[in-house]
């Protein structure tokens, strides 16, 4: 079973992309959290687990964890991460 790591930084709109942000600015919220990732991918169809001990490398010192998605094997990365920021930030209007 594939896993994918979604980190809040992909979708973060203060960062670049130099600095991980791997969305358009249109999709993108500022500072999301992984309880909204986990619920998006939820949204989606997928099993999200959440930890939250854990810290993207390009922001070591923050501790803002990660959404671990399971069951995505019919969809690739790209796709799943946009989708996820599509509901994020539908989800916040």
């Amino acid at each position: 079973m594939v896993e994918n790591v979604i980190w809040p930084a992909y979708l973060d709109a203060g960062l670049s992309r130099a600095e991980g942000r791997r969305v358009s600015q249109d999709l993108a919220v500022e500072e999301p959290t992984v309880d909204e990732i986990a619920k998006s991918v939820q949204q989606i169809g997928y099993d999200a687990t959440i930890e939250r001990d854990k810290a993207y490398s390009r922001e070591h010192w923050a501790d803002r964890g990660r959404v671990v998605v399971r069951g995505a094997d019919d969809s690739t990365k790209n796709d799943l991460v946009q989708a996820v920021a599509a509901y994020v930030a539908a989800m916040r209007d």
